[in-house]
């Protein structure tokens, strides 16, 4: 039988009635005010440190980035030509150059004296109205060898009533010697007779017979460089010869005797393969001491100028874009690819770039095995005692000492102890000239090694400390030796972190200066230490260095105005060229992070 359950009414009203009652009715919510317990301050809480620490490393970001751009944009307009301008003084003088720089400055009074009484009241009227300041400009006027200067300041007050002008036909000259020269075309010569008169005929002539000039000036700067130093060289290692069979046999020896005969035949060769280069030389010469052109300073004098001396010219004011494009492209080629010229001031920094390059590469090549044998004694095999945490704190201590000093212990040990052995034993013929006993690329790379190895010893010791104990002792469970777990477990996985040590003594090497001013960092050494003479590359031979030629254009140097560009964009290249030698450590990095990627079991 089927029973139909149902409450009753009294119940159904019932619980109707409770739910009615217990069900409250819905209303907005209001958000919860957090506040603040009372004795709390908000230093307990963490705020004011986090804004702290992010506030000064954002200061940091801003000062580095500000440098850099800073370096960026006054090392990349070096060489974009500008205009040309000439001026006229209220006391007649006129000058003809670039605007290099401008800034305001307050004119001593002994300079308003200088001025023509007519015009020193006005001139004292203006300052007042300025509060005693003035706009000057810096004009670089060249044409050091007439007037003994490179650039001069006019002060906008100096500058007479219309005596500021573009002259349609203002050359600048570039030249191999005596910098910059800037004046007007009056002549053409060829053979001592002036062809041409007019400025369009005057530089249609130039372009026409300066190439060839050039050329051949390049020709017998390469015979100077390479066929007459392949002579000197054949000449000294036939000297060299006789100077060994001497030390060895005497002057009084048949030995002696016949060495002596093959050098004098030598040294007869020789002398005519010498001039036979000379008169090829003063063919090439004599050709372009055919063809000048004659130019007029902005003080009237006339100037003569050889067109093969001339590197570069062009009008500056009458060149259009494309024209400042070519001339700008061609002033970085010549300073990455050729040779300094004007005491470093001018032309290229090559040498010193391939210097840079090649002393870090050495330089890394004998610090990290050294550092990573070092660190893998003192993490795997040394037992912790007092000599161990003696040689820690000396490795530390290392890595305060300053850089100076590691230049005078490797010129010391170096040069003097090491080289001084090496000449002894196997260039005595060549003493008392040394060659392994002086400063070289060899003895700086091996200085800066030393410079550098607490950073290696460090890194790596960390690296080696990351890695997992769990594999180590699977490494041992399998029947692997202390040195077959190290070779093929910690040390494959610690590589990353060797590789961040490494990098970061290339970043520290590749800077530094003070040591490589006393172990083989010079002035001028456009001879490689890599050429085409055996033993084919030369670690004895001193070299030429960025971080050097930076010092030596900004405190060394003449006129440090006209090295001032200079200095900017060769700090710029070294800063370019030590972002490149860290990235391809990076990259290096990377990839053996992917290839050993740790894990624990």
């Amino acid at each position: 039988m089927n029973r139909k359950l149902t409450s009753s009414p009294s119940q159904g009203s019932l619980g109707a009635g409770a739910a009615a009652t217990a069900e409250p009715s819905i209303q907005p919510s209001t958000p919860a005010v957090r506040r603040r317990p009372k004795g709390i301050s908000l230093l307990a809480r963490g705020t004011a440190p986090v804004w702290l620490t992010g506030g000064a490393m954002s200061v940091c970001l801003m000062m580095i980035g500000g440098l850099l751009a800073f370096i960026f944009f006054q090392g990349v307009l070096t060489f974009w030509p500008v205009p040309i301008v000439k001026i006229t003084t209220v006391g007649g003088a006129t000058f003809l150059g670039e605007v290099t720089r401008d800034d305001t400055y307050r004119p001593e009074p002994t300079v308003l004296e200088k001025l023509p009484e007519a015009v020193q009241a006005e001139v004292r009227r203006m300052l007042a109205e300025s509060e005693g300041v003035s706009h000057r400009r810096l004009l670089r006027t060249g044409n050091y060898e007439l007037t003994n200067e490179h650039f001069t300041w006019v002060s906008d007050f100096e500058i007479a009533s219309g005596g500021e002008t573009l002259p349609p036909w203002a050359l600048v000259f570039e030249r191999q010697a005596w910098g910059r020269f800037y004046g007007e075309p009056k002549a053409f010569w060829i053979d001592s007779v002036p062809v041409a008169t007019a400025p369009e005929e005057i530089w249609s002539y130039f372009e026409r017979y300066h190439p060839e000039s050039r050329h051949r000036w390049s020709q017998a700067k390469n015979l100077e460089k390479h066929a007459i130093g392949e002579i000197n060289y054949r000449l000294e290692q036939s000297r060299l010869k006789l100077r060994e069979v001497e030390l060895r046999f005497g002057k009084d020896s048949d030995r002696w005797r016949e060495q002596q005969r093959i050098h004098a035949a030598a040294e007869t060769e020789l002398q005519k393969e010498f001039e036979s280069i000379q008169q090829t030389i003063q063919k090439l010469r004599q050709e372009n001491s055919r063809f000048k052109i004659q130019v007029v300073t902005a003080d009237g004098r006339e100037k003569s100028l050889a067109i093969d001396e001339i590197v570069r010219g062009y009008p500056a004011n009458r060149i259009g874009t494309l024209e400042k494009w070519r001339i700008y492209l061609s002033r970085w080629w010549e300073f990455l690819y050729d040779d300094p010229r004007e005491a470093n001031s001018e032309g290229g920094v090559f040498p010193a770039i391939f210097g840079t390059v090649v002393m870090t590469l050495l330089m890394s090549l004998a610090v990290v095995p050294f550092g990573v044998l070092a660190a893998l004694y003192l993490r795997e095999y040394a037992k912790s005692g007092p000599l161990v945490s003696s040689v820690r704190i000396a490795i530390n201590n290392l890595a305060g000492v300053p850089s100076i000093v590691f230049g005078v212990f490797g010129l010391g040990f170096f040069s003097y102890i090491i080289g001084a052995r090496i000449d002894d034993l196997f260039f005595p013929a060549k003493l008392p000239s040394p060659t392994f006993g002086t400063g070289g690329i060899l003895w700086a790379s091996l200085t800066l090694a030393l410079l550098t190895l607490p950073v290696v010893i460090v890194a790596t010791e960390e690296a080696l400390a990351a890695v997992p104990s769990s594999m180590r002792e699977g490494s041992y469970a399998c029947g692997a030796s202390k040195w077959q777990t190290i070779r093929r477990i910690v040390l494959p996985r610690a590589m990353p972190g060797v590789m961040t040590g490494m990098i970061l003594a290339m970043a520290r090497g590749a800077g530094e200066v003070a040591p490589l001013m006393l172990v083989g960092a010079v002035k001028l050494a456009p001879e490689l230490p890599i050429d085409s003479i055996f033993p084919y590359v030369h670690l004895e031979r001193s070299f030429m260095h960025l971080g050097f030629h930076i010092y030596d254009l900004g405190f060394q140097s003449q006129n440090s105005e006209a090295a001032k560009p200079m200095v900017l964009t060769t700090t710029l290249l070294l800063i370019v060229i030590i972002f490149f030698l860290n990235a391809l450590g990076v990259y290096l990095r990377s990839r053996l992070r992917r290839k050993f990627a740790s894990s624990v079991f």
